[in-house]
């Protein structure tokens, strides 16, 4: 049993955040021009200006391990506990990601590893197991990941939301950028509005009806965390949302509006919003990813001093599951985030041409278990080195970044 003295400080709740982007990138004008489309519909439509491209020697094991050797600048990796990975790119049937990340990260072997599914929400679930486990062992600390590729097929209408990306997260009592609050709302409903099966590489989707079902997971999650005892409407200062595309955010925002009685109140969406967008515009979706790259981008990218505002956030899965929670930004909480670090990422991307980001697109692992060693592209400390015996290869980048002449690019016209 805790003391009320120990228990009156702590702070549960994300000690710190890494996010990792491919190095590679396509501008949406470039895509528009070639799928006949005005970028229009790409810019205000959906809200996406560039879409993430991960090279045929990423996945999502390289890009979590890369985001998670930024959460653990300054965090003792003794104190870690549980690695859980949150995805549905999973690379095995059987063995979780976070397995190969705890050994490329060195982590202690004293350690559970698990990877966890529920389409974009799992990252969710997982951070409130990560929780829970802090409740019982306050000292232990929680590695959440959460990684994801998005792909849809060429020329699809979902072609231009693509991304890819990955936030870690360190989950601790020792919170100093956000302490989470206890209370949860919780929708789940057996819908098929997207989904991959087994023998698919890109998903199935069904746009539109998709949209309406996020937003009944929505107002459902709302009417229950009101119901638990959740912080009212008017106690929220920002929201982030998962985003499938930008423009989501805003129609969910409209829609939660009107859920809480609020309808005259869209003046104030985009302040309450703006911030969360930042990244994802530049990125795409990222599903697992979604929301936490949503809330980094609040924490690094809004004007405002936001120490001690109230944030709610909602994780929507397809399938479906939705889950509305909130927690306080922590005093000071600038000094723990990584900005320039981040902005970098995105600011020295290699824009692709559209053959390039179609070679991308189509480069494959052997299905056949065939020794297959990949081609080095740039990107962070850890890569995909390529397959052997139905083996899965990782390492450290010996070059992260590449000269010209090292580029694989120039075999297609650079």
């Amino acid at each position: 049993m805790l003391s009320t003295e120990r228990s009156s400080v702590m702070k549960a709740g994300i000690e710190s955040m890494g996010m990792y982007v491919p190095r590679y990138a396509l501008d949406l004008r470039e895509l528009a021009v070639a799928r006949g489309v005005d970028y229009g519909k790409y810019r205000q439509g959906i809200g996406q200006e560039i879409m993430a491209v991960p090279a045929p020697d990423e996945d999502v094991v390289t890009m979590g391990a890369n985001a998670a050797l930024r959460a653990l600048e300054g965090v003792d990796r003794d104190s870690i506990r549980t690695v859980i990975f949150a995805t549905e790119s999973g690379v095995d049937q059987s063995k979780a990601a976070a397995i190969y990340v705890h050994r490329l990260l060195d982590l202690p072997p004293r350690c559970r590893s698990v990877e966890m599914k529920q389409a974009c929400c799992s990252s969710t679930s997982a951070l409130h197991f990560a929780l829970a486990s802090c409740a019982l062992q306050p000292e232990h600390k929680t590695l959440l990941i959460a990684s994801d590729i998005a792909r849809y097929g060429l020329g699809s209408a979902g072609e231009p939301t693509q991304g890819g990306g990955a936030v870690a997260m360190v989950v601790s009592t020792e919170a100093k950028l956000l302490q989470i609050d206890p209370v949860v709302g919780y929708y789940t409903s057996d819908v098929m509005d997207f989904w991959r099966p087994n023998y698919l590489d890109e998903a199935l989707v069904d746009g539109k009806y998709s949209i309406k079902v996020y937003k009944q997971a929505l107002e459902q999650a709302w009417q229950h965390y009101v119901e638990e005892g959740g912080h009212a409407f008017s106690s929220f200062e920002r929201f982030c949302y998962h985003m499938p595309f930008t423009r989501m955010a805003e129609k969910a925002q409209s829609h939660l509006l009107r859920c809480a009685g609020k309808c005259g109140g869209e003046e104030k969406l985009l302040p309450m919003i703006q911030s969360a967008q930042r990244y994802n515009r530049e990125v795409g979706n990222c599903y697992t990813a979604s929301l936490y790259m949503g809330l980094l981008s609040m924490l690094e990218q809004d004007p405002a001093d936001l120490s001690g505002s109230r944030v709610g956030l909602f994780s929507y899965g397809s399938g479906c599951m939705g889950a509305f929670f909130s927690g306080q930004v922590l005093p000071g909480y600038r000094d723990f985030l990584n900005t320039q670090a981040h902005l970098d990422l995105l600011n020295e991307r290699e824009m692709l041409s559209i053959a390039e980001y179609e070679h991308f697109y189509q480069s494959r692992l052997c299905e056949d278990g065939t020794a297959q060693e990949l081609e080095v592209y740039a990107g962070g400390a850890f890569r995909l080195q390529g397959l052997r015996d139905h083996m899965r290869l990782y390492g450290e980048r010996q070059n992260s970044l590449l000269t010209e002449l090292e580029s694989p690019l120039l075999s297609l016209g650079r």
